[in-house]
């Protein structure tokens, strides 16, 4: 705004002091005033509803605005409305008016909102910069409270704009309580448990959660999660026997069904592993009859493997593991295959060999993340020596496969 170099200032009944523009500068600076009521703002109570609808997107443009630009915010039909609520906001004290004269009349040219934060809080509209401050300070007790499963949510939280990553951090803290309580459930017992409602979080809050972090991995699945088998198995449960063999491909057990069988019988020689939901399904469906088939559905999830760590109490027998020949697949295996090691049975990999990632059709280059995964990898106490192989040719050659092509 020009600076006020001018001591010919005038007060008109409504209080409103009136400023020449005229210093030195003259060529810019001739022809122009400022107009404005000194003092504290007056109430909006007394604004009719559509001068306030106008004045609450104004209020949404900034502190220094054109006057056209508002002209233009407020339409063709509203041109009189505009003025008059421009010039009942200057005898209210909540703007300051800089004017240009044309054609012996003044005209605004810029408007300057007064208190714009008070303002915006009396239209009911968000203070942006208290907004702010709330936010770091919400984002510091989130950060001193929450482990290291949870942060790319914090990581994501700070890619939003503050009114929403506030908005968001509770479906965060109820994530880190929902861990602690080791708790397992469907998105909608989570929705419950964070918000009181099953149907409380919005499909954007869902895609954003399911786009930063694997859900899975806390428990949470979006519908009641099934273990897919094929076995030559007859579970025993407390209200009877459900034979596995009499289905024609595979059956699908929840987690809470295999947890109540007490016995199994026709226990299978060997469990064959497969990541890939379609390599699944025709190794399902072509097993050998004393062989037991399991989906393995990416990084095993916590109830996939308490389910599976149950199923190994009623049919131990060995297993052998096929995933992806990449570096995620070689982790995948490793997990699941501790489940064989914790109760003392053997585990090969399956498929995963330097020979069937040579004779896939097609491969895949590997990244950054997938060279650091390896060196991680190598690592690992007991990794297998094909594995290890497997490891070093990926490495070497730069190369990476997927089981479909395979199995």
């Amino acid at each position: 705004m020009p600076e006020r170099v001018n001591t010919r200032a005038e007060t008109d009944a409504w209080g409103v002091v009136t400023t020449a523009l005229d210093s030195g500068a003259k060529s810019t600076l001739k022809g122009r005033r400022l107009r404005e009521r000194p003092g504290a703002p007056l109430p909006l109570d007394t604004l009719p509803k559509d001068w306030r609808d106008l004045l609450t997107r104004w209020a949404r443009q900034g502190e220094r605005c054109k006057w056209e630009s508002l002209l233009k915010k407020a339409g063709s039909r509203q041109v009189e409305t505009a003025v008059s609520l421009l010039d009942w906001l200057l005898h209210q004290g909540w703007v300051t008016l800089e004017e240009q004269r044309q054609s012996a009349i003044w005209r605004p040219l810029w408007v300057q909102f007064r208190e714009l934060p008070t303002l915006r809080r009396a239209l009911g509209l968000k203070d942006t910069d208290a907004e702010a401050a709330h936010w770091e300070s919400r984002r510091a007790e989130l950060a001193t409270d929450l482990d290291r499963a949870l942060a790319p949510l914090m990581a994501a939280l700070d890619e939003l704009p503050p009114a929403r990553a506030l908005a968001r951090a509770d479906l965060v803290n109820a994530l880190a309580r929902w861990q602690a309580d080791a708790r397992h459930g469907t998105q909608r017992d989570f929705a419950l448990f964070a918000r009181g409602g099953t149907k409380a979080l919005t499909d954007a809050e869902w895609n954003w959660l399911n786009d930063t972090t694997d859900l899975a991995e806390f428990g949470i699945e979006r519908h009641t999660p099934l273990l897919l088998l094929a076995a030559p198995i007859v579970l025993k449960l407390p209200g009877g026997a459900l034979n596995l063999a009499a289905s024609a491909d595979f059956t699908a057990l929840t987690p809470a069904t295999l947890a109540t069988a007490i016995a199994a019988e026709s226990i299978p020689q060997r469990w064959q592993l497969v990541e890939n939901r379609t390599s699944f399904e025709r190794v399902a469906r072509n097993r050998a009859p004393d062989t037991g088939v399991i989906w393995l559905p990416g990084v095993p999830p916590s109830w996939w493997r308490e389910a599976v760590a149950h199923l190994l109490t009623l049919a131990p027998a060995p297993a052998a593991i096929a995933c992806d020949p990449d570096p995620a697949g070689v982790a995948i295996a490793l997990q699941a295959g501790a489940l064989w090691q914790a109760v003392g049975l053997d585990w090969q990999p399956w498929h995963m060999d330097i020979a069937t990632l040579q004779s896939l059709p097609s491969h895949s280059s590997l990244n950054e993340w997938d060279s650091a995964r390896i060196a991680q990898l190598q690592q690992t106490p007991g990794l297998p020596a094909t594995l290890n192989a497997l490891l070093d040719y990926m490495q070497q050659h730069k190369v990476k496969g997927e089981q479909e092509g395979i199995l």
